[in-house]
């Protein structure tokens, strides 16, 4: 991600609040420290997961087919489990990292 914001001001990303306790304090706009204090802006901040499949729905957006096997997260092969009968008020990335107290995939520092 780095070497992809070198020489840039900003970057969007897809971040959710609903996603995951880490999430829930996101804004829309941030000073994205960690980046060298990029602005980040994250448009679907305050959307829901009902509003992301009505979205996909409504505009035939393709996505993985491992969401309707039970995976509301897709990561890494080997980090990533289903999560039968997941319900509104868990965490859509429950079933990412399995077991362990990770909140990132390995592939980050």
């Amino acid at each position: 991600l780095g070497r992809a914001l070198n020489g840039l001001d900003g970057w969007i990303s897809g971040l959710r609040r609903d996603q995951a306790v880490t999430r829930v304090e996101i804004g829309k706009v941030e000073l994205d420290a960690a980046h060298g204090n990029r602005i980040k802006i994250n448009p679907l901040a305050d959307w829901t997961s009902e509003q992301v499949w009505d979205y996909i729905r409504e505009h035939q957006v393709p996505y993985n087919e491992l969401h309707d096997k039970g995976y509301p997260s897709v990561g890494c092969t080997h980090c990533t489990r289903a999560v039968p009968g997941l319900s509104a008020d868990r965490y859509s990335r429950e079933g990412r990292w399995a077991g362990t107290e990770k909140t990132e995939c390995g592939l980050h520092t």
